[in-house]
């Protein structure tokens, strides 16, 4: 029984610290990660050169025509 706590108390104690070792060290990067290359979601700005222009009226439905009715 204590060759059994000898071999796995260094082995937990092992995993512990090298899961907070991970943890700490991807949370700083996560966090360098944002400040340096922030990510921007939704529609992208356009350049100014088409923001200036105007874009084309928007397509409207023209009224059916009365040729094919009956009179």
């Amino acid at each position: 029984m204590g060759m059994v706590v000898v071999i796995s108390l260094p082995l937990i104690l092992f995993s512990l610290l090298l899961g907070f070792g991970c943890y700490f060290l991807g949370r700083a990067r996560g966090k360098q990660d944002v400040r340096t290359n922030p990510r921007v979601y939704g529609v992208p700005t356009p350049p100014p050169e088409v923001a200036a222009s105007s874009y084309p009226p928007p397509h409207t439905k023209s009224p059916p025509s009365t040729d094919s009715l009956p009179v």
